[in-house]
């Protein structure tokens, strides 16, 4: 049976190419050929009754001919290549988030000195269209895949007392989010390991992250007590879900003191809390995994030291598309989503409740940040982490 690997668009002729003898030397057997087409039919991304046109195809191309039909190609290996780093430095996000996000990342390595390519190729670059960008980034996105971790979310009998706050999340203004934890404990709740407590702003996606060794009622006072600090607005509203390290007398008391509102989402229903959930997957998995990190309390700090710059990176220069209306229709939603994706630094600037003292502050924290150098070290801090957690697990088997 035929083996292939994923590829692209470019290379799909030399699949049936590559083939052609083995797809003719099948000829009268039904059962090996459907087997050999729904394997090509589902790796090539083709149609299965387009299988067997396409060997026919291939079998009447005259080889020898150097005549090759068809319009020449507008983007070409270099544009390509171009599209692949930029890419890979706004930390591979989807087609839609990174059209907007070009022009800053090409000004990022202008300025750092590092962009090699020609003006031809940086002109067919920021002027490549949104469909076309969409379709390559999905062909560098297949080899990237999504696993799942656990939850430990637990309710408290406090929860009683906490009212349920379902929306509408639209008209609030900046200073209104949602809080939560997620679990670095791999594929086991048991014992002592990291987690992230996240803090979400519903109407600009500015978002605050910090670790805390297991999620103890004072650690995760202590990090709320960061995240007020560290907003650049006023926390107005706190809505995290119903687990015991929000929904406990310790917190509800810093709450009150502080006078933040507190609010919480009805037990089950996640999607109370869908900007914070969102980010979850986007944010805290997509750059820290789901691989177990336990191996000593100290390495809360590297990754806190992570997450000062993960924020900046997010907050200024990773857009976002939110949705701006969903409808049920049948046993189906159809959702509405923003044509052009911004960046959290973008939303809080156009907001008209942001105040001009905060727009200040921002905008000279802004012009002052480069996305590549904060990309790359991000990646120095995050081999800082891994590495201590794979000699500190080490040292533990030794033991």
């Amino acid at each position: 049976m035929v083996t292939i690997v994923c590829m692209t668009m470019e290379t799909k002729l030399d699949i049936f190419k590559n083939h052609l003898a083995e797809w003719l030397a099948c000829q009268g057997d039904r059962e090996k050929r459907g087997e050999m087409a729904k394997v090509i039919s589902r790796i090539a991304k083709i149609h299965i009754k387009s299988v067997g046109r396409s060997f026919r195809r291939a079998q009447m191309k005259d080889r020898s001919s150097s005549n090759n039909r068809g319009r020449k190609a507008v983007y070409t290996p270099d544009i390509q290549a171009a599209l692949l780093e930029v890419w890979k430095a706004a930390s591979c996000p989807c087609g839609e988030n990174l059209k907007p996000m070009i022009v800053d990342y090409v000004n990022g390595f202008r300025k750092a000195k590092r962009w090699i390519y020609s003006q031809e190729t940086t002109e067919k670059l920021l002027t490549m269209s949104l469909g076309t960008m969409k379709i390559k980034v999905k062909a560098l996105r297949l080899k990237y895949s999504i696993n799942r971790g656990q939850s430990s979310t637990k309710p408290s009998n406090l929860k009683h007392i906490i009212p349920i706050f379902k929306g509408p999340w639209n008209n609030l203004g900046p200073g209104n989010g949602q809080l939560d934890t997620v679990a670095h404990c791999g594929s086991s709740l048991s014992g002592d390991f990291v987690y992230t407590l996240s803090y979400i702003d519903a109407a600009t996606y500015w978002g605050v992250r910090r670790a805390q060794w297991n999620k103890g009622q004072t650690a995760t006072k202590n990090n709320m007590i960061f995240i007020k600090n560290n907003l650049p607005f006023k926390w107005i509203m706190g809505h995290p879900d119903t687990g015991s390290e929000f929904i406990n007398w310790i917190n509800k008391e810093w709450f009150d003191s502080n006078d933040i509102a507190l609010t919480r989402s009805e037990p089950g229903k996640k999607n109370d809390n869908m900007f914070i959930e969102e980010r979850n997957g986007h944010i805290v998995r997509k750059y820290l995994g789901w691989a177990r990190l336990d191996a000593d309390p100290t390495i809360v700090d590297l990754i806190n030291d992570y997450y000062e710059i993960l924020d900046l990176y997010v907050n200024h220069f990773q857009t976002v598309r939110r949705t701006v209306n969903k409808e049920r229709i049948g046993a189906k939603y159809h959702r509405v989503i923003e044509k052009e994706a911004m960046t959290p630094y973008q939303r809080l600037m156009d907001h008209p409740r942001t105040s001009s003292r905060v727009k200040r502050t921002v905008e000279k924290e802004h012009q002052a940040l480069n996305p590549l150098q904060l990309k790359e070290k991000l990646d120095m801090l995050e081999k800082r982490v891994f590495n201590f957690q794979r000699e500190n697990s080490s040292n533990i088997i030794k033991l």
